[in-house]
């Protein structure tokens, strides 16, 4: 398959560039975050490796157009969702329970069955996940402890979280906040441990970051890993210095570290005094973007509306383990755009049997 493929390169890739310290600053990333991967610890110990792939289709196959492999999000919709949307159709069903895999292999990095859900705890939407993420732990016999960052400390490099309600040590570390902004978090919290230096293993550590660039395809000439599917899936990027004149239309501009479609700019796409002020960040500060060559997404007709589906595939320590719609009245998938339920054919015909009786 090929996000399973995908994630084989990922993975291997970033267990290359995490010594090759000459390259991070080509990524695009923060300083503070260079200077953590920089120590001399070892690299943190990773469990559960969950990362996201995002699929479009166009007349010329599958590409992606990017990958999710610091904090993927969608989990909520991804299981829950579409499981509930799976009731009402017969012969399909979820494409995987992303959610309840990925709390069955937290809890195999476990012994006390204890789980840190370390998020951003001032938003709304990461605390949804992460209690979903609770509730799928404890159905399968695990305990949770949902907390900041700033609840984290080391003792020993063992992570110990401390609430007000509570103290907890944690066998496993599950991190849904973004690896870039644990460099704006106070030294004594010693945030560097989610890159190196901590016992206690993370999903995903911090050194993800690595891979989540999307200037990465610009340092895959200078790597040993060979990236042979990325090569293949992802369009043409380039810094955007390296741009021909007048042919801006045919690249789209992304910020190196963007997430949910935030600060892209598609010309035609994006409103024009926002591609005007997204093109002007991009000249003066290529290091921080990337111009990735724009492919053609195939429309889907919902009946009243011509709309552009994009498919999220989880992999979970390498393993395809379900998908993430999202859809769009544009090629741009952004936060505008609306999430959906990917359901896939029933196999077995006693299941689908059952589910209609």
């Amino acid at each position: 398959m090929l996000a399973e493929a995908l994630a084989r390169e990922t993975l291997d890739a970033e267990a290359e560039l995490i010594d090759r310290p000459e390259l991070h600053g080509l990524l695009g990333l923060p300083r503070g975050c260079r200077r953590a991967l920089r120590r001399a610890d070892a690299p943190a110990r990773d469990a559960a490796r969950l990362i996201r792939f995002d699929f479009h289709h166009t007349p010329h196959g599958w590409r992606i157009s990017e990958a999710n492999t610091d904090v993927p999000g969608g989990l909520n919709e991804a299981s829950g969702v579409a499981a509930i949307m799976a009731e009402h159709y017969d012969g399909l069903a979820i494409a995987g329970d992303v959610a309840g895999t990925y709390a069955s292999a937290l809890l195999d990095r476990s012994d006390t069955g204890c789980v840190a859900l370390v998020h951003a705890t001032a938003y709304t939407d990461d605390r949804q996940v992460m209690s979903y993420l609770a509730r799928c732990l404890e159905l399968l016999g695990g305990t949770s402890v949902l907390a900041s960052p700033m609840h984290v400390t080391w003792r020993a490099r063992h992570a110990t979280v401390l609430t007000a309600s509570a103290t907890d040590r944690p066998d496993v570390i599950a991190r849904f906040y973004p690896a870039e902004w644990l460099c704006d978090l106070p030294v004594g919290c010693e945030w560097e441990r989610f890159f190196r230096g901590c016992v206690t293993p993370v999903s995903n550590p911090a050194s993800a970051l690595l891979t989540q660039s999307k200037r990465l395809p610009l340092v895959w000439d200078r790597l040993r890993t060979p990236m042979p599917t990325w090569r293949a899936l992802l369009p043409e990027t380039r810094n955007p210095r390296d741009v021909p004149k007048g042919e801006g239309d045919a690249w789209v501009l992304k910020p190196a570290l963007g997430r949910v479609g935030d600060g892209v700019g598609i010309r035609g796409v994006t409103p024009e005094r926002e591609w005007r002020r997204i093109a002007r960040a991009a000249r003066w500060f290529p290091g921080w973007w990337i111009a990735q060559r724009r492919f053609e997404a195939s429309p889907l007709d919902t009946g009243t509306e011509l709309t552009y589906p994009c498919i999220g595939v989880y992999t979970i320590d390498g393993r395809a383990a379900g998908a993430y719609g999202r859809i769009a009245r544009s090629a741009l998938i952004d936060w505008r755009a609306r999430d959906i339920p990917v359901l896939v054919p029933v196999r077995d015909e006693s299941v689908a049997t059952r589910r209609s009786a």
